[in-house]
Parts: C-alpha cells; structure tokens; sequence
C-alpha cells in the first residue's frame, strides 16, 4: 500500500527526511493493545514491538508509541515482524488523563484531521460532557465534528431543540444527527469523510461508535453489545485502539468507550473552548483575577448582567482546577520518578563497585 493511502503528506515527508534512519522503512501504527503493536505501510499489517532502547529512554506514556503516530521500523522474519526504532514529530495528539486516582497521560490517537465526538440524543445527551471532549481536542490541534446517534428515537422537534442548544454556545460547529438503525444522516457522515485524512471516534460506551464503524464499512466486522435500558449506559466492545481503511479512503481509528474523561494540560484547549469567556477575561481589572469576587471582574459582571450562562462559567472553573490538579499531581509523579531513578543508579553502581 502507498503511504500516501494512510495519511502521508508532506508535513510528514519533511520530519521523516529529518529522522531518517538508513535501512529502516516507515510505516504507521494501525492498532495498540497494551504493549503490541500492529504496523502498516508498503509490506501492509505486521504485528509489531517496540526496540528495547527506545522502550528503556521512554520515561513517560508520551515517549511510546500510540495509533496513528508515523514510526521507522525495520522488517523480519520474512517480513512478518516488525520493529519500532523511531516516532516521528507528532501533527496533532489527542491525550487525557488516565482513568482512576493514577494521575499521567493516556494517548488516545495521535495525527488526527478531524475528531468525531458522539453523543446520543437520549439519556446520554450532556453539554458539560461535550465541553470535556471539545477542550481535549482543540488542544491536540484538531478539527471537531459532533455526531448526535439515537436520532431515530427522538422527533424532529427535539432533536433540533438540541442541536439549536449546542449552537447557542458554538455556533460554527459542524453537527450531523444520525441513526445507526434507519440510516437517516449515515451519508452525510461519509460526505465529512475524506481521503487521506484521518479521523477518530470519541464517545461514551454505549452511544453507537462500532456500529457506526460497521456501518462506514459495509460490514459486521466488530463487536457490538446491547446498551442497558434502565441508564443508556453500555458496555466496553471496542477494547483496543485501531485505525480502519475505509473504501472511501479516509482512515477512521475507533477507541474504546470511556465513562470518564479526565483532562490535563489543557490551556490552548480550554481557551479555545470557552473562547467568549477568554475573550471577557481580557477586560479584567487585574490580570491573575480568579473571576470569584474580585472587583472590575469583567467576567462577573457578564454574569450578573446575564450575558454568560452560570453553567458555561461553572464548567469552565470546574474544567480549570480540574487540569491545574492533574499537572500539579504529575510534576509531583515525574520529581518522585526522577529521584527513585537516581537511587536505583546509584545503588547499581555500588554493587559493581563489590563484585
């Protein structure tokens, strides 16, 4: 298969010329389950490991490899195998924080054009949630599109009264409702789809990602499981992120659903998210105002005139400390990490020193 078919362009052809690797071939991480690795490129899918070196230098997530990044590999066992050695420059990465209390990164997907992010039209339709979802994105550089599913058990009227609610707040975002059982907006969808460029799906368990990937391809090929009636929550089908070939020629990765969506690092994201509050703060008497009590806060005073919504402000501070918690905690990780580092050196060293 051509690299251009997977995405190649030229941003990628100029950092490949600088890292280049002789008798290494390039090829793209097409799948990630845990620690293996599926690659694809000229020699089409081989399952893949990562260099023992590159793995040792690696001192957190965001040095390994995840699908979608563009790696230099070399090819054995009758091109059967393959070894990572290289990550090229990232164009765009789209990242949160791991789930639970452990506070470090997760690499989602990395050199996306455009993010679907799904919500149902039901029980699973959330604002706050979307807000969540659009600052990770905008932060790793990309293009988002909102895909409502479910559309079938809603009428005319109520889905429009959603779309008109997500509008309100950002009006240039492209949303398409659609349904996965009666096919109403599944082509508008492909319309969105180009080839060469990459996309990736994003949402919660239950909300129809895999079966819309069915649905893009034409065929069954991945699980899907039934969503509980009680809650609209479903269950975890897709367990591993993987990149799809579709016959348009767009290439679509899938990841699993996600009942939590913590952020960190967010700055650029978070401003472009909730760009009419960056916009206010900008008229703040003070530049480090919190927009709690302070006076000349332009921000409260938007508020109290009714000009921000509550919620829009609650969700942005809520989203703020948030990600000022999760760095704080991970600096904290990485200084512990660094010295535990030192203390295995040192200790080795000592050991020589007696045998």
């Amino acid at each position: 298969m051509e690299l251009k078919q997977l995405g190649f362009n030229d941003w990628f052809a100029e950092k490949a010329s600088l890292y280049a690797l002789p008798g290494f071939q390039l090829a793209r991480i097409a799948a990630v389950d845990k620690d293996s690795y599926v690659v694809i490129g000229e020699k089409n899918e081989v399952f893949a490991e990562i260099e023992g070196k590159l793995r040792f230098q690696a001192r957190t997530s965001m040095a390994l490899p995840t699908v979608g990044d563009w790696v230099y590999v070399k090819y054995y066992n009758n091109d059967t195998l393959a070894i990572i050695h290289e990550i090229l420059p990232r164009r765009s990465l789209l990242k949160r924080k791991t789930a639970g209390k452990k506070i470090d990164y997760q690499l989602l997907s990395a050199n996306i054009d455009t993010a679907f992010i799904m919500q149902s039209l039901d029980a699973n339709f959330n604002l706050r949630r979307l807000e969540r979802y659009l600052v990770a994105v905008k932060e790793g550089g990309i293009e988002p599109v909102v895909l409502l599913s479910k559309a079938d058990l809603m009428t005319g009227k109520e889905i429009e009264e959603r779309i008109a609610a997500i509008q309100q707040v950002y009006s240039d975002l492209k949303i398409v409702a659609f349904s996965n059982k009666t096919g109403l907006g599944l082509k508008d969808i492909q319309r969105n789809i180009q080839p060469g460029q990459t996309y990736a799906l994003l949402g919660s368990s239950g909300v129809g990602k895999t079966t819309l990937l069915n649905n893009l391809i034409g065929k069954d090929i991945y699980k899907t499981a039934a969503v509980r009636v009680k809650d609209a929550h479903g269950r975890h089908t897709t367990n591993r992120r993987q990149l799809t070939i579709l016959d348009s020629g767009g290439l679509l990765i899938d990841t699993p659903g996600m009942r939590e969506f913590g952020n960190i690092s967010i700055a650029t994201g978070l401003t472009e998210a909730f760009s009419e509050i960056a916009s206010l703060a900008q008229g703040c008497k003070f530049k480090d105002c919190t927009h709690t009590n302070e006076p000349g806060c332009a921000i409260l005073e938007a508020l109290n005139k009714g000009q921000l919504p509550a919620e829009r402000l609650n969700s942005y501070q809520k989203l703020q400390k948030e990600a000022k918690y999760n760095e704080m905690s991970y600096v904290e990780k990485r200084k512990k990490d660094k010295t535990f580092g030192k203390y295995v050196k040192k200790t080795l060293k000592e050991i020589k020193k007696y045998k």
